[in-house]
């Protein structure tokens, strides 16, 4: 590899570390003669080294040049710091030596934004079409939209990249202005709004015409800082709650906040990311997606902040102890699911294995439900009820963890 280009990936796969996502593609796209790669639905996923490395894709930024100048970017342009920008062959040359050599399964593609826009978009794209159509490149993509960039090439990315992303950073628009004062919400929520047109058209098309081609077919995802501005949790998830009805997203992410630019008066004086609220949103979005729990359920008026000693599920049992006990002889599956212990797949289990007889104590332990807790909230045979018996405030007590004082929470990017 030239020492230039080398130099240059130094560079822009550092900057793209704090775009903290963990995704498996959502994407097949199979093996085919005379192509490049294969992508699956299940196969290709991010994961993280301590410093913030993506190991499975090739995630990287195109440039880290950037005209705006946000808060909480580390690549803002009043910022003092190596910059670099790939040349369209070159990122598809890396992409592809990295590819043949099995270091990756596809491309993660970023960019700050350099010239305007639509200049940045049509780069990010030059280099996808590139791999498609000139090199055959059947791997996975997922390519950030770039915010104000025009209806055209947001089209055009779609025909390219698995799967696209607009960022929108800060929930609300009012901090958004104030920690990103050359951004708005309609810059993001056009991008946004268009794919999801384009998605759903392109399954309609797709009925009539099978060769029909494809228009993000892994769809699309959001990402939110959790933490550079006063939102509340609830705030969050009410926003990634809208997000997956009226924009049918597959992932919003969450990513607390990293005190890149200490001496902004504008962002909170913290020292690390707030992982465990990072988590904490994280459980709460998987109760949104698949335990069928609304948002305001979760959190509301009164409780409007996730609490970081219970998981969200467990917090909302103990909130809601009238709920309890679910029979798991009689209950529907919905009631199942919201027991605390009982997962997507045991709840499956369980309303399986009614019809051959009751569900007993050791039939929930072959379930691999976590009998810890789901214990306090059912009634089966061979498990006698517990919850009348046990004060929440008590069981609050009981079922929190432990905290030991020399555990630490350890720093994503803290060289060892």
């Amino acid at each position: 590899m030239k020492e230039q280009v080398l130099k240059k990936l130094q560079v822009l796969a550092d900057a793209a570390k704090y775009d903290v996502s963990c995704s498996s593609s959502g994407s097949t796209r199979p093996a085919q003669d005379g192509a490049l790669g294969n992508a699956a639905r299940a196969g290709v996923c991010h994961s993280f080294t301590q410093d913030g490395r993506c190991i499975s894709l090739l995630k990287i930024l195109y440039t880290n040049y950037c005209i705006y100048d946000c808060a909480y970017c580390i690549n803002r342009r009043s910022n003092d710091l190596p910059r670099a920008s790939f040349s369209v062959d070159e990122l598809v040359d890396l992409t592809l030596s990295f590819y043949r050599r099995n270091y990756i399964e596809g491309l993660f593609l970023s960019s700050g934004v350099v010239v305007s826009p639509d200049h940045t978009m049509e780069r990010l794209i030059a280099v996808a079409r590139k791999l498609r159509s000139e090199h055959h490149f059947n791997g996975y993509i997922h390519m950030k939209a770039i915010p104000g960039s025009s209806a055209e090439l947001v089209a055009e990315a779609g025909l390219w990249a698995d799967r696209l992303s607009v960022n929108i950073e800060i929930p609300s628009e009012n901090n958004l202005k104030l920690l990103a004062p050359e951004k708005d919400f309609s810059s993001v929520l056009s991008p946004m709004n268009q794919i999801h047109q384009g998605i759903e058209l392109n399954k309609e098309e797709r009925r009539k015409y099978r060769k029909a081609p494809r228009f993000a077919p892994a769809g699309q995802s959001t990402q939110l800082i959790v933490g550079a501005s006063p939102e509340s949790d609830f705030d969050i998830l009410r926003l990634a709650s809208g997000f997956y009805k009226q924009q049918n997203l597959k992932r919003v992410y969450y990513s607390g906040f990293v005190p890149v630019n200490p001496g902004d008066s504008r962002l909170p004086a913290i020292q690390k990311p707030p992982l465990v609220r990072e988590n904490r949103l994280y459980q709460a979005d998987w109760l949104m997606r698949f335990y069928q729990f609304r948002f305001d359920e979760i959190l509301d008026d009164r409780h409007s902040f996730l609490d970081p000693n219970l998981d969200p599920k467990l917090a909302w049992a103990l909130r809601n102890p009238s709920f309890f006990p679910v029979d798991l002889n009689a209950a529907p599956y919905e009631m199942i699911l919201r027991v605390p212990g009982i997962g997507v797949r045991s709840a499956k289990l369980i309303i399986a294995n009614r019809r051959f007889g009751s569900i007993t104590f050791s039939h929930l332990k072959r379930m691999g439900v976590a009998l810890n807790r789901a214990r306090y909230f059912i009634t089966c045979r061979e498990l006698p009820l517990h919850l009348r018996d046990i004060d929440p405030v008590y069981l609050r007590r009981k079922l929190s963890p432990s905290v030991n004082p020399k555990v630490v929470q350890l720093n994503l990017f803290e060289h060892a």
